[in-house]
């Protein structure tokens, strides 16, 4: 073979060597897009099932009022239920079925929320929805939707934190979450005012969370036209909104409104669940949600995994050493949250809390940033 033909034969290797490279990465690319929304799913599908199982508990309560019962149902919103939901805020941010015109998200997880505008408070026994039947005559699901946030962000009717408010009450403690006693749904003998009614505004959010979880979940089942067209799209355009998604509620939300807002303004009103003291769990929910995206997995309450190709996958194909260093950036962020005491409200206060804080904050951040690096390695811009 002459030189000249050494040199065609030598391109034409390169460029079949490129082609095959190329193909193999946006089949790659497809097969992750395909498993993140089976993880999206399968998420939300979960969620769904904690919120049935938790409304039978809450239809039990409410006929029959104990301590018991309240506590069970403490227990059960503190772990199966916020469990799932809590790892799912890392498919936000992107205009999906949870955050669109349409979507629940306002309904499910809006926060902070004032107690005023629901039930009685400290020094005003009065107050609230439930204790204002004169407007409020008929308690319903419209009435309730219709409420959320009305005259103001913080005016949030329904939701997990409404729920939490019902079960806990005000956290006017550094010792304990809130204290609500199961009397103030005892209709005889109870205390405080409106105790069936409180039994319905209850039961009335709770039926409210199963519907909208399961308007979510079904926009991801296979045959959905949301998943479909999600599945179906470039898959880059895909890729573009889940990084998007764990970008912005990595910067943003995660480490930005429900950490550091909280840190700078070390007010016990400004962490995520505030009246039950779980805001450390909500933190490390979040974290595991995003780590869930990068590598593709799942683990449900009954222990069963999804576990297919995530990010990771791609980037070590483009980009082993950032993939190397994304990884280090997210396992120093989920070390530093859960290195985070319980309770939150007393770590962002006290000086050895704050610090764990702000190493947290500063993982948070570099991870934010990985992510754009990242997304970028693949031939993605994103803004966070």
């Amino acid at each position: 073979m002459n030189q000249k033909n050494a040199f065609i034969a030598f391109g034409l290797s390169l460029a079949l060597f490129s082609c095959s490279k190329e193909k193999k990465m946006t089949e790659l690319k497809q097969k992750v897009v395909d498993n993140y929304a089976e993880v999206v799913h399968a998420t939300y599908t979960d969620s769904y099932d904690q919120a049935v199982s938790f409304r039978t508990k809450v239809n039990a309560f409410v006929a029959n009022p104990t301590d018991a019962g309240l506590n069970e149902l403490k227990t059960f919103w503190a772990g199966p239920l916020r469990t799932s939901y809590g790892q799912s805020d890392a498919f936000r941010f992107y205009g999906g079925p949870i955050d669109d015109d349409n979507g629940k998200e306002g309904e499910l997880n809006a926060w902070p929320l004032d107690e005023v505008y629901i039930d009685y408070v400290d020094g005003n026994a009065t107050a609230g929805i439930i204790n204002d039947p004169t407007t409020y005559p008929t308690l319903s699901k419209q009435l309730i939707i219709d409420l959320n946030e009305a005259g103001g962000e913080t005016n949030i009717s329904t939701g997990y934190h409404a729920i939490e408010f019902l079960l806990w009450g005000q956290d006017l403690y550094t010792n304990s979450a809130g204290l609500r006693p199961y009397t103030d749904y005892l209709t005889t003998g109870g205390t405080a005012a409106n105790q069936a009614r409180r039994g319905q505004y209850l039961s009335i959010v709770t039926d409210l969370l199963v519907e909208d979880l399961k308007y979510t979940a079904d926009a991801w089942a296979g045959s959905a036209s949301y998943r479909s067209t999600f599945s179906s799209q470039d898959p880059n355009t895909s890729l573009q909104l889940i990084f998007t998604g764990i970008g912005k509620f990595c910067k943003g939300e995660l480490f930005g409104e429900r950490f550091e807002v909280a840190y700078s303004t070390q007010s016990q009103e400004d962490e995520h669940s505030c009246f039950s003291d779980q805001t450390h769990n909500d933190l490390r929910f979040g974290i595991l949600g995003i780590e869930n995206v990068f590598y593709g997995r799942y683990t449900n309450i009954q222990g069963t995994q999804i576990d297919g190709p995530g990010i990771d996958e791609l980037l070590e194909e483009a980009d082993p050493e950032l993939n190397k260093d994304v990884k280090a950036k997210l396992q120093a962020a989920k070390d530093a949250v859960y290195a985070l005491h319980a309770p939150f409200d007393q770590e962002i206060v006290t000086a050895d809390g704050r610090a764990r804080c702000l190493t947290a904050i500063d993982a948070g951040n570099a991870l934010a940033d990985k992510i754009v690096e990242a997304a970028s390695a693949l031939g993605i811009q994103i803004v966070l």
